[in-house]
């Protein structure tokens, strides 16, 4: 049996310490031993806590949290999943609920009560207290995923005229019960922002310097109502810890930390991979969705590709003349559709990426449409020449080959077209480019592709009598 002081040795990697963590624990909790499961837990991280007691049985999810101490029980509280937090509190007291909840911190408790029912949060927020009560209810008056509702208003400013000595002595009453002390602001009387600096610029500094001396008055901050994906790419641009938040006055009103726009690229890249698979979560943790809420989210656009899908079998109806001279055109359909879905998903992927992390601008639209137009080309000529001798060499026959392989250049070039043109075309009209999804590209060239085929194919035997293309 594994003992808590075994978790100190070096193990291969932190998921494989996770696990063997998470099995013990489970294990101790079910045979009753919640002495030895505290124990367990003591050397761990916080953040690795709240991973395990999120892999355990829900029926455990709240005896394992009440073994941890108290000041480490907020800060692993934090980091739980949301529909874990959410069924901790059914299972807390009054009073334990109370206590949790004015202990997190405010962003962290904003986004708690985003997703509570509102019969909850009424009866949270007025247990608060008035300080925690007015810092959560600032939050929660921004609209959703903004810089005023991902921001903390737990920060330091300082004002001009403090010495550098007085400033320290400041930081060190307030490091405390604030988010960060690395970044630093300045603000006049009426809470302008005038200027940051960072704890090594006030460390280097003279005691007897005055803050107005030192600070950075080239401030680069947002506002409250910037995207948080734009707020996420200003930290990422300037290499920021964190960056200041002002309101429509120039007021300093928050922070936002480099931890929360990690967590703001987690949540809008899973939901652009999940838009890109025409799955949607509603930033829901899909895993743990009922499989009746799953499949709800995902018929809808299954429904949409049915439809389509039925307008290729409808092309494929209308040609049964051309295919009753030549049976051997059905066998190369599924190789052009696929092959056409294949290149659109590539170019849909690149363009999609490319324009969520603003590395495309909308403006050189056409430019880039083009290149990947160009690219297509030339990946369905060698892909074509490819298909169209070995369908030759397969089939024998001159009219196969030759509406396989040239089919094969068309559809490239329309597959890559498309995929770049409509992602970049639901960004202009403003909507997210991944809601243009890769199932709902390779559908569309699907239907073109199979007409493309058999429009050649039919030019193809009014050009060449049947009996000449044998060979």
């Amino acid at each position: 049996m594994v003992q808590s002081q075994d978790i100190e040795q070096p193990i291969s990697s932190r998921r494989e310490l996770r696990e063997l963590v998470r099995s013990q624990l489970q294990t101790f909790l079910e045979q009753g031993q919640l002495q030895e499961a505290k124990l367990l837990l003591v050397p761990v991280q916080a953040v690795d806590v709240a991973d395990v007691i999120g892999e355990l049985p829900e029926k455990l999810h709240a005896i394992a949290f009440r073994l941890l101490p108290k000041d480490e029980a907020t800060e692993v509280y934090e980091y739980l999943d949301r529909s874990v937090q959410q069924s901790l509190l059914q299972d807390f007291k009054n009073q334990e609920i109370r206590d949790l909840v004015e202990q997190m911190s405010p962003d962290d408790r904003a986004r708690l009560f985003d997703e509570l029912p509102a019969k909850v949060v009424r009866q949270l927020l007025p247990n608060l207290s008035p300080t925690e009560r007015e810092a959560t209810s600032l939050l929660l008056g921004y609209q959703p995923d903004t810089a005023g509702r991902i921001m903390t208003p737990e920060y330091i400013s300082l004002k001009e005229h403090l010495t550098v000595s007085a400033a320290l002595e400041r930081i060190r009453h307030l490091a405390e019960v604030t988010e960060t002390v690395y970044a630093l602001y300045v603000t006049d009387a009426a809470r302008h922002l005038t200027g940051i600096l960072s704890l090594r610029d006030l460390v280097v500094a003279q005691p007897e310097q005055t803050i107005g001396e030192i600070l950075t008055r080239d401030a680069v901050f947002v506002h409250t109502d910037t995207d948080q994906e734009d707020v996420a790419r200003v930290i990422q641009r300037y290499d920021f810890l964190a960056v200041p938040v002002v309101d429509s006055e120039q007021r300093l009103v928050g922070i936002v930390t480099v931890d929360d726009v990690i967590d703001v690229f987690e949540r809008e890249t899973t939901e652009d991979i999940y838009a890109l698979g025409g799955v949607q979560s509603d930033g829901e943790n899909y895993f743990q969705m009922s499989l009746f809420r799953v499949s709800r989210q995902r018929v809808s656009w299954l429904l949409i590709l049915l439809v389509t899908n039925v307008l290729t079998s409808a092309v494929i109806r209308a040609n049964e003349g051309v295919l009753s001279q030549l049976v051997s055109l059905a066998m190369f359909i599924p190789l052009l559709i696929g092959t056409g879905g294949n290149v659109g998903t590539q170019s849909s992927t690149v363009i999609i990426r490319g324009l969520n992390i603003d590395k495309i601008q909308t403006g050189g639209a056409w430019r880039l449409i083009r290149r990947e137009a160009i690219a297509g080309l030339m990946l369905g000529t060698m892909l074509g020449l490819l298909v169209a001798v070995g369908a030759y060499l397969l089939q024998g026959n001159l009219i196969v080959a030759l509406s396989a392989g040239s089919s094969l250049i068309v559809i490239a070039m329309l597959a890559s077209t498309s995929g770049a043109a409509l992602p970049i075309l639901f960004k202009s009209l403003g909507f997210d480019p991944a809601l243009m999804s890769a199932p709902f590209i390779t559908t569309c060239v699907d239907v073109l592709g199979v007409l493309t085929y058999f429009t050649i194919a039919r030019i193809l035997l009014g050009v060449l009598p049947l009996e000449m293309s044998l060979g």
